[in-house]
């Protein structure tokens, strides 16, 4: 009885409980409505939408907004540059961070703390747009497809939720591989990866979302051409020149610049959106782990 009266106690909701869920509610309807508005305008016909009137359904369906983009070939290429960028990018990204992470975890490794410092560091301070573009060109990397995956292969706070969950895995089990002859790769990858399933997940989810989301690079380092042009700049040419796109096509009466861009918005969505539910049952388990362990 008694256990019982304590734990109704802990259950029983109090006032600053239901100040926290109304907040939470608020920013989700707020949330959910942003992006619903967004599809319903990219369903609308574009100078009904012009006229106003649009808050809840779309004003005079139509999927010509999609038509357009999808009879685009620039979108296409640029659908297919984002898709290999994102896929090359985490594989790469999570294989060479992970590597860097197990190291730094290794009671092998000489001067860690002088690493760890000088890793740190890069956290906090950089040598900025400029440096990056001349040493872009320097290499060779500049307009290339390679400038998304190379200097973007290690993330120092991915490396340190990384090597906080390797410190967790038991330090028998890396002398027991040892004993039986293993070298330090194989134990890495045969021990520490497989264990790793959760935060390799949420650090998955975070590359891929930020090589999707990005068009900073295309925009600076590079000249937008068939193998370096992505879907988000591609997008934020479409939003700044979407009247040009509309104009004298067979679309033109029913599509305008923003219902176009709604459209675009959505086809950029739908990727991350389907690729989600596949990490999200790691995600809250990995970020824990990874940040709470020691």
């Amino acid at each position: 009885m008694e256990a019982t009266k304590k734990k109704r106690k802990l259950t029983r909701m109090r006032w600053p409980d239901y100040i926290i869920y109304t907040v939470l509610v608020l920013f989700a309807i707020i949330t959910f409505y942003l992006l619903w508005y967004v599809i319903i305008g990219s369903f609308s016909n574009g100078q009904e939408y012009a006229s106003g009137g649009v808050f809840v359904w779309a004003k005079g369906f139509t999927l010509a907004n999609y038509e357009v983009i999808f009879q685009d070939t620039q979108f296409w290429t640029a659908f297919r540059n984002t898709v290999v960028r994102t896929a090359v990018g985490v594989v790469c990204e999570l294989l060479f961070t992970a590597l860097v992470a197990y190291g730094m975890t290794s009671k092998h490794l000489r001067c860690k703390k002088a690493y760890y410092w000088i890793f740190l560091f890069t956290m906090f301070f950089s040598g900025g747009i400029v440096p990056m573009y001349l040493v872009l060109r320097i290499i060779g990397l500049y307009d290339t497809f390679w400038v998304y995956i190379l200097p973007s292969m290690f993330s120092v706070y991915n490396m340190i939720i990384i090597s906080n969950f390797y410190k967790g895995i038991p330090y028998s089990l890396y002398e027991a591989a040892e004993l039986d002859g293993a070298g330090e790769l194989r134990i890495w990858a045969l021990i520490y990866m497989p264990l790793s399933k959760p935060v390799l997940a949420t650090v998955a989810l975070w590359v891929a979302v930020d090589h999707w989301n990005s068009y900073m690079g295309t925009m600076l380092y590079t000249q937008a051409g068939e193998w370096t042009i992505t879907l988000q700049y591609y997008l934020k040419h479409l939003i700044n020149n979407a009247s040009g796109a509309s104009s004298g096509s067979e679309y033109s009466d029913l599509v305008t610049a923003k219902t176009i861009s709604y459209a675009g918005i959505i086809v950029a969505l739908i990727p991350i959106m389907c690729f989600y539910p596949f990490i999200q049952k790691h995600f809250t388990k990995g970020i824990m782990i990874g940040s709470l362990k020691g």
